[in-house]
């Protein structure tokens, strides 16, 4: 993760009777659209590994990938719609997760449920570490409601993560 903007910031802000100050929205805005590019590229990036390994373990691993995406979904959604709720554009095109995603592109020429575990826990330890900071930023921000969102997204990454390195053996 490189830690620069995404690429989906918003310039315009739309009208709201939300009384939260000009400039918590506009940080929360610009947070939430990071997130949300990590997010989608996350979800996707977990079908990648649900379709594609093999190994003694598939059915357990491939059946808990599928639950993850389906968290993930989730709280994808709710960060979307608190941009909108802000006044921003909730952008989650391909094109705009693809240019705006912080985490490192996924393999596509691994099979292995050892290489797949690996390759998702970096990511999903990169993606829960930017939303870990996206709380703190939000609470200094003064959105409270913000930071609560990604703190309960948080707690599904951290233990979305757990289980993923439940698989090693060793640290």
């Amino acid at each position: 993760m490189d830690g620069t903007d995404c690429a989906n910031r918003d310039s315009v802000t739309m009208k709201t009777r939300n009384n939260l100050d000009s400039n918590a929205k506009s940080a929360s805005i610009d947070l939430l659209g990071n997130i949300l590019s990590d997010g989608i590229d996350l979800a996707l990036i977990t079908k990648q590994a649900h379709w594609n390994l093999r190994g003694p373990h598939f059915i357990a691993i491939h059946e808990m990938l599928d639950g993850f995406r389906g968290e993930l979904d989730t709280h994808v959604d709710t960060v979307a719609e608190r941009i909108v709720q802000l006044g921003g554009t909730a952008k989650g095109t391909s094109q705009t997760v693809s240019a705006g995603t912080r985490l490192a592109a996924y393999p596509t020429d691994i099979h292995s449920e050892d290489d797949h575990l690996k390759a998702l826990a970096e990511r999903y330890g990169d993606a829960a570490n930017s939303v870990r900071a996206g709380i703190d930023e939000a609470d200094e921000a003064g959105d409270a409601n913000t930071a609560d969102i990604l703190t309960a997204y948080s707690r599904t990454l951290d233990k979305a993560l757990w289980f993923i390195e439940a698989h090693f053996v060793k640290a």
